[in-house]
């Protein structure tokens, strides 16, 4: 399930460099002690500090730079010692340790204490400074500023101790002989420290963005409650609190104080029965995003409860999911899940049990957080999950996972085959309820999170056009087109996150029951957690500003009627412009958006000219792409003011200018993978097998674009005519055009008339086709095809043309085209009995109870006469 990709190997980049130096301190030629090494931390910078016991009998620390691949001893002890946490500054002249005492060696730290805490000068290696000797842990961390200056004379270290406090050491250094780098008033780094945190029984460090987070325990007589806080590191290491977050969490959870992602202590192993509750904080910065994960096992039921507080969308979800009546109640009592965060997912793991991955980001519906449970849920970890510690890296998009056991640091992501595998494992004809969330919460992660891979998204194509038809509870080409619009746009601008579509199944009026829940999973959602963003103004910038932003824009949305953008609303307004007739300025309008969109297309596809399309005037889907672009522009303008309107301008005609290419490039995939060339243009070849599948393909297309009342490139309906006709039965055909599934353009009703030739079977379609045409294009139509039938066609409109023209230049207008008694098989007449006819009527008539001029009978005596001239009958 898992793709681990190694990062970091403890004995192949560290050991095996230490033994061969120790070798050298023996004057051996290998080196066939045992070396305890054990990774203490890992800095900002990725640096992993590590120590051993060295062949003399004494503890050393090292630090592997993950940059350079090399390895540098720090400090050496002259004697072995249990280091519990330790830290170095970003210029390498300081280190921080907590020593624990050693009860199991026969000798004492001195004084006796359970943990003495050192600041040790080690450029070059010189004093040392008690900074605390208790009897409680002490962890040690300095803060790394973003700074690039080397010559910075100050540090700054943390100590966050178990009785629940936190102190800020400030560090002055000074300069001696040029080189030596020494702590400048020792004796007062005591008076230097700043309480910043009290009364915390669970802390959280995270070097990336410089940030404590601590929970306190607020016991009154009206409330027991758990209050999150989180305080801000700055550059210039003043810092403050940023956020308070309410938490709803069972009393009595901690016994001793919680430390996470605060190194590593291999002399403190919290046992799991110890554990009731595990808490972690994960933040993306390109997602402004804050996610809150915290899991509680239930004594007394099989089952686990797990929540996820998704502070940038204001909810918290609450997922209570069964872990089966055979599990022990010992064991499932103290079963903690994993939380890995890869990118905007969430994943919540429990070894032999189950995998959820929790969607941050479309997080409304179920069926879009993929869900798999079962004993063969395995990421592959080649461990026990309680030996994985996942470590905190804002700047990675994949999760990485320290197995301490090993100490090797995988980076890791979830496999795109195993997802294709998730798709591919069911076929529509033999639909499985059950399987369709798996396969829509995959094809979903594979399109929006993975979607810039165009060999990954080929392969996506190739399985849609292998499965044409609609799964049971979704359209997976409808989700295809939506799901990688909604990417592409994601990444123009973050804020269209909540008012673009990335789903059909929203906008179903019915969704079936498997969409929205998942068996022996329990969901609930709660709005409006409060979060507190605090500090002044000018202090919330940057990631705190723009959540804080995200987090109100959410409120907002969330009370607004249909704050996301629903394709098929503009159905209404689209049946209202196929009716108008008339050009109108809304009609130019509409054409204007029009050429901006398929100006965007023509200068991407200046080198794709594989399948036809955009080479013709298609005045029916202009004016769609048109609209469309006029009510997208319209949404963004009314629930996302702050972009602009020149802003929400080229996001609109990106996004539909992405949709048509889109779409070209589903079909140009597919001409790949079936290698079609010109010949499928031909109408005098019959279709063969793989150019039906295409047509399927273009059809399903066609379907799933109109479900969604979504624009096609201009040349898709002539094309899909194309495969049509040569595809399918003649009186197939012409039901398809019937029933709306075709429709005839000028480009395709042209080119069938003159390439195919004038046999029975082909005759008998062109006429069929002509009836079925509009007037004004059955003229034009007229013209191209070379056959009598089409030749008393011209002639007749020549004829009436003609006599029109004369007719208006004596004066007479054609009052009576319309009236029972004309009929326009024999024009002379027509034009005598119109003439005589609209005589009657402008002539003054003074007798009023005579009774007009019977048209009718006029036009019969001239056909008599005429046929008497003409030698047919005798008078």
């Amino acid at each position: 399930m898992l793709k681990l990709n190694p990062k970091f190997d403890l004995h192949r980049d560290v050991v095996c460099d230490i033994l061969r130096k120790e070798a050298s301190v023996c004057r051996v030629k290998e080196y066939s002690g045992a070396v305890d090494t054990c990774i203490l931390n890992i800095e900002r910078d990725g640096g992993i500090l590590y120590s051993w016991k060295g062949a003399t009998g004494t503890t050393r620390i090292g630090k592997y730079d993950s940059n350079t691949k090399q390895n540098k001893l720090l400090y050496t002890f002259d004697k072995q010692v249990c280091v519990s946490s330790c830290s170095l500054n970003k210029e390498e002249t300081l280190l921080a340790v907590s020593l624990a005492q050693n009860t199991r060696g026969e000798e004492h730290l001195k004084p006796i204490s359970k943990c003495l805490t050192l600041l040790i000068e080690i450029h070059p290696i010189n004093n040392t400074k008690v900074l605390k000797a208790v009897d409680c842990r002490v962890k040690v961390q300095f803060l790394h500023s973003e700074t690039d200056r080397r010559s910075v004379l100050e540090s700054h270290l943390l100590l966050l101790t178990e009785d629940g406090y936190a102190d800020l050491y400030h560090v002055l250094l000074t300069r001696q002989e040029g080189y030596r780098v020494v702590m400048a008033n020792p004796e007062r780094l005591s008076k230097t420290a700043e309480r910043i945190v009290e009364d915390f029984c669970w802390v959280q460090w995270d070097g990336h963005t410089q940030r404590v987070y601590h929970l306190t325990h607020n016991v009154t007589h009206t409330q027991d409650k758990f209050l999150m806080r989180c305080v801000q590191f700055y550059p210039n290491h003043k810092c403050e609190t940023v956020l308070e977050l309410p938490l709803e969490l069972p009393a009595n959870l901690f016994h001793t104080v919680k430390f996470v992602n605060l190194g590593f202590d291999h002399y403190h192993m919290e046992r799991p029965e110890q554990e009731l509750v595990r808490l972690e904080v994960f933040t993306d910065r390109i997602e402004r995003s804050m996610c809150v994960c915290y899991s509680q096992p239930l004594k007394d039921k099989q089952e686990l409860i797990y929540t996820v507080v998704l502070v940038h969308k204001d909810c918290r979800k609450t997922f209570r999911v069964s872990l089966g009546s055979d599990q022990s109640p010992q064991k499932a009592a103290y079963l903690h899940p994993l939380f890995i965060p890869i990118g905007y997912h969430i994943l919540v793991y429990l070894q032999d049990y189950f995998l959820h991955c929790v969607n941050t980001r479309q997080q409304e519906m179920l069926c879009h957080s993929l869900f798999l449970s079962g004993l063969d849920v395995d990421l592959g970890l080649q461990c026990q999950s309680a030996n994985i510690t996942v470590l905190h890296a804002e700047e990675e998009s994949s999760g990485s996972l320290l197995d301490l056991a090993s100490g090797r640091i995988h980076t890791a992501e979830l496999s795109p085959a195993f997802l294709l595998q998730i798709l591919r494992s069911n076929t529509p004809r033999c639909p499985s309820s059950k399987a369709d969330p798996q396969r829509l919460a995959a094809l979903h992660w594979l399109l929006v999170y993975m979607g810039n891979d165009p060999n990954l998204e080929l392969k996506i194509i190739e399985w849609l056009c292998d499965n044409v038809y609609a799964f049971e509870s979704f359209d997976q080409i409808q989700e295809f087109i939506l799901a990688s619009l909604y990417r592409i746009s994601y990444e123009k601008s973050l804020s269209l996150d909540k008012v673009l579509p990335y789903s059909s199944v929203l906008d179903k009026k019915e969704i079936l029951a498997c969409l929205l829940e998942v068996p022996g999973v329990l969901c609930t959602t709660e709005l409006h957690i409060e979060p507190v963003f605090k500090g002044k103004a000018r202090s919330l910038q940057g990631f705190w500003a723009e959540l804080q932003w995200n987090t109100e824009r959410t409120k907002y949305l969330d009370a607004v009627p249909n704050p996301r953008y629903r394709t098929s609303h503009i159905q209404v307004d689209w049946d209202k412009l196929k009716s108008e007739r008339r050009q109108s300025s809304h009609k130019n309008h509409m054409e204007e958006n029009t050429k901006k969109v398929l100006s965007m297309v023509d200068t991407w596809c200046l080198d794709k000219k594989l399948v036809p399309l955009f080479q013709e005037e298609d005045h029916q889907q202009r004016a769609l792409i048109g609209l469309t672009v006029d009510k997208l522009r319209e949404h963004l303008n009314r629930h996302l003011p702050r972009l602009g309107k020149k802003k929400i301008d080229s996001l609109v005609v990106n996004y539909v200018a992405k949709l048509l290419e889109l779409i070209r490039h589903m079909l140009e995939s597919v001409w790949l993978k079936y290698k079609l060339g010109p010949r499928v243009l031909c109408f005098t070849q019959q279709g063969s097998p793989v150019e039906w599948s295409v047509f399927h393909f273009m059809l399903r297309i066609l379907e799933a674009t109109r479900g969604l009342c979504l624009p096609l490139p201009p040349g898709y309906h002539t094309l899909l005519a194309v495969f049509a006709v040569r595809c399918l039965p003649h009186h197939t055909f012409l039901q398809y055009i019937d029933h709306g599934f075709l429709q005839l353009t000028e480009t395709f009703v042209s080119r069938l008339m003159t390439d195919l030739d004038n046999s029975d079977a082909n005759e008998r379609l062109k006429f069929s086709i002509l009836k079925r045409l509009p007037e004004p294009m059955e003229q034009r139509i007229y013209h191209m095809w070379d056959h009598p039938i089409s030749s008393a066609s011209i002639s007749r409109d020549y004829i009436r043309t003609l006599l029109e023209k004369h007719n208006k230049n004596k004066g007479f207008a054609f009052t009576g085209r319309n009236k029972p008694g004309f009929t326009p098989e024999f024009l002379p007449l027509t034009y005598l009995a119109k003439i005589l006819s609209d005589t009657e009527e402008q002539a003054l008539n003074p007798f009023e109870e005579q009774e007009n001029v019977d048209a009718r009978f006029v036009e019969e005596t001239a056909l008599k006469q005429t046929l008497i001239l003409l030698g047919f009958e005798e008078k």
